[in-house]
């Protein structure tokens, strides 16, 4: 085979290198093009989450502010409404010992009634605006307690149970008030229509599905049954908080479930 003379196997040889030198520079325009890229994005991912951040300690700082709120109000409550219905309630007794009107005494009567009724409300509202109550021990506490003093002068007995509850679990304020509002309705109804000896609260937490039952030894639902605005209240305030509502007759008396994702 014939060799090449020297002058082309030169340039060949500064051919080789320009090409290689060439292949290298656009290997490494490419990688620096790519980390620009790489750089850029991740500049653009600190952005926005620098901004998502921002957006986030507003809400928190917000969520603050209504909280403070809440117990602004909730103090204010106590302080004013709370004494004023003592003093209201204080000034009828005085009266009711004076007077020896049997009427006037039965009108006053009616008016101790009354004061105890607001005073029961106002303290449903001072739990409700309390923002230390907003996890699901604190609520199931405040609901046996509720029930144990709605019928304390009934000759219903009430029964509670809880199983797998985590008592520190959050729960919504929007939650808690639909759930004690099912809650006093069910017991209600409970009082007013089962003829029941007992009734049983039961508490079941599995992982983030939350179940209160309510049932009792009554006279169970008659077969020709129609809703009321309880009932369909009832159904209502679980569907808005995305849960069920499931009312039934047992073999002895009534059973409401109430089931929803916290």
């Amino acid at each position: 085979m014939k060799q090449l003379p020297d002058t082309i196997r030169l340039a060949y040889i500064i051919a080789v290198i320009l090409l290689i030198t060439f292949v290298v520079f656009i290997v490494l325009i490419v990688v620096l093009y790519n980390k620009k890229q790489l750089f850029f994005v991740q500049q653009q991912q600190l952005k926005e989450a620098e901004h998502q951040n921002q957006l986030l300690q507003k809400e928190l700082e917000k969520q603050k502010l209504l909280e403070q709120e809440r117990e602004r109000i909730s103090h204010d409550m106590h302080d004013d409404l709370g004494a004023g219905i003592s003093a209201l309630k204080l000034q009828a007794e005085f009266l009711k010992q004076k007077t020896g009107d049997d009427d006037l005494q039965n009108d006053i009567d009616e008016l101790l009634k009354t004061s105890e009724e607001m005073n029961l409300s106002m303290r449903e509202m001072l739990w409700s605006l309390n923002s230390g109550n907003d996890t699901l021990g604190s609520f199931i506490d405040y609901a046996i307690q509720y029930t144990n003093h709605f019928l304390k002068k009934t000759r219903i007995k009430v029964w509670s149970e809880s199983e797998d509850i985590l008592p520190e679990t959050p729960i919504s304020t929007e939650l808690r008030r639909n759930m004690f509002l099912c809650l006093k309705e069910a017991v209600n109804n409970a009082y007013k229509h089962s003829q029941a000896n007992k009734l049983k609260l039961s508490f079941l937490q599995e992982k983030n599905t939350f179940t209160m039952k309510i049932s009792d030894d009554g006279v169970g639902i008659p077969e020709k049954y129609s809703e009321g605005n309880g009932l369909r209240n009832m159904k209502r305030r679980m569907q808005e908080q995305n849960g069920v509502c499931h009312i039934s007759s047992i073999d002895l008396g009534t059973e409401i479930i109430f089931r929803t994702t916290m």
